[in-house]
């Protein structure tokens, strides 16, 4: 199965805080938290394709394993991907590295951005002494499917 542009974009703006810019032209949709870019995608081309920031080591390796996905076009090929849409990356995994790109983004937000967005990834931080005060910090939380900072598609290739 493969995911329509307007699932795309409700799957990129279903994230907290996530908005559509078109700074480039008008075909061109740049879906931004924080005003930085995690994800680009022209949603009337054919084949479909969407460009998500991704760790480094991940981005080769899901290249290695899906020919669908290739180093970000006119991006720095080392932090971005692009996918297309043409039924043969698993829906599930799309959707995982949407999610992905935007806890890379949300994850170098200044906190009180984080916080706003309620973000699960900074909670996870706190614990680990990101938090600020004098007092004891919270222990972490549990990892959110998805979610929580680390990467999803990571566990799952």
């Amino acid at each position: 199965m493969t995911l329509s542009p307007d699932a795309l974009k409700a799957a990129c703006l279903d994230l907290n805080g996530a908005e559509e810019t078109f700074p480039f032209n008008a075909e061109t949709s740049v879906f931004k938290v924080g005003g930085k870019i995690f994800a680009i995608s022209a949603l009337d081309a054919e084949p479909l394709r969407v460009s998500l920031k991704c760790d480094p080591e991940l981005a080769v390796r899901l290249r290695a394993e899906h020919p669908a996905i290739v180093g970000g076009w006119h991006l720095n090929k080392r932090h971005w991907n692009t996918v297309t849409i043409d039924g043969s990356v698993p829906e599930r995994l799309l959707r995982e590295l949407i999610e992905d790109s935007y806890d890379l983004i949300v994850a170098g937000l200044p906190r009180r951005q984080q916080l706003v967005l309620d973000w699960p990834g900074v909670a996870a931080a706190a614990g680990r002494g990101g938090g600020s005060g004098g007092g004891a910090t919270a222990a972490p939380a549990p990892p959110t499917p998805g979610r929580g900072g680390s990467s999803s598609a990571a566990r799952r290739s």
